[in-house]
């Protein structure tokens, strides 16, 4: 997972209820956490393994209302809290752990079935855990906050598509980069080329059309989880932006958000309107 994925958690936000934020930077802390396990140093793939495992023992201990190990006290603390007081499905965080696993083992993604996969667990637990908080738990509800999440983890993986190749992580589909015609080392030795682009523009097409897909849950959320979910959304289109206008040459250079960008994403999410229905 990029060293970004967990950016659009709403800690500590203006717009975040503070009857929530204690829950909301919990459900941080554990994911961060989690991914640092995963990625950060040089642990072998074995050692991060098996301190994933160790995590997935204190979560199973907390959810059960035991206490943890000592080890991640800070976390699990405030965790346990927060699953104790909103009932906050275990099998949710559970399934994060599944994807930063799968991370280490950095397996190939053959079609973009097998990396939706992928951000079933990776990404849209985290969208349902939020709602989960809001009181919010539809069908439909749902299904757009998975939309919105999967688009999300998806621009993350284009938007870093040279910081992860850099790392020997591909997340690029195989039969799309066969069908573009873009060979695995041009990937991994980070070799651009108008077929590099053309390919990055096709997934970011991918994931816009998954965005505006879900968007629609963020005009429907009321209150100040709708304000905070259409600058998320916001945000992750105006990074699709930013990858369209460097050419889609994001295998040379990482395009970020700043500080500046907040009056444009507030005018963006201010200007949000229920598409129109198709006739």
């Amino acid at each position: 997972m990029g060293v970004d994925h967990y950016e659009n958690f709403p800690v500590a936000s203006a717009l975040c209820p503070p009857a929530l934020r204690p829950a909301v930077v919990a459900l941080y802390r554990f994911a961060r956490c989690a991914d640092d396990l995963a990625d950060e140093g040089d642990a072998a793939p074995a050692q991060r393994l098996a301190d994933l495992a160790a995590y997935r023992a204190d979560l199973a201990a907390v959810c059960a209302g035991a206490a943890p190990s000592a080890r991640w006290a800070q976390v699990f603390g405030a965790l346990g809290v927060a699953i104790e007081r909103f009932a906050l499905p275990g099998a949710l965080l559970g399934q994060l752990l599944d994807a930063f696993e799968q991370d280490v083992r950095n397996p190939p993604y053959r079609d973009r079935a097998e990396l939706l996969d992928y951000c079933r667990r990776s990404a849209n637990p985290v969208g349902r855990l939020l709602l989960h908080l809001y009181g919010v738990g539809d069908a439909l509800a749902l299904r757009r906050s998975d939309a919105i999440c999967t688009a999300l983890q998806l621009i993350n993986f284009w938007q870093d598509l040279g910081v992860d190749a850099a790392r020997a992580r591909v997340y690029v589909p195989a039969q799309d980069r066969e069908r573009a015609g873009v060979a695995l080392d041009d990937l991994r030795q980070r070799r651009d080329s108008p077929a590099m682009r053309a390919l990055v523009r096709e997934l970011c097409a991918w994931a816009e059309a998954l965005m505006r897909e879900g968007a629609p849950l963020a005009l429907a959320l009321p209150g100040r989880g709708g304000w905070e979910l259409r600058l998320v959304v916001q945000g992750g289109l105006r990074i699709l932006d930013k990858i369209a206008a460097m050419d889609h040459a994001t295998l040379l250079a990482r395009p970020s958000l700043g500080a500046a960008e907040l009056p444009v994403l507030a005018w963006r999410a201010l200007r949000m309107k229920p598409a129109r229905p198709a006739r």
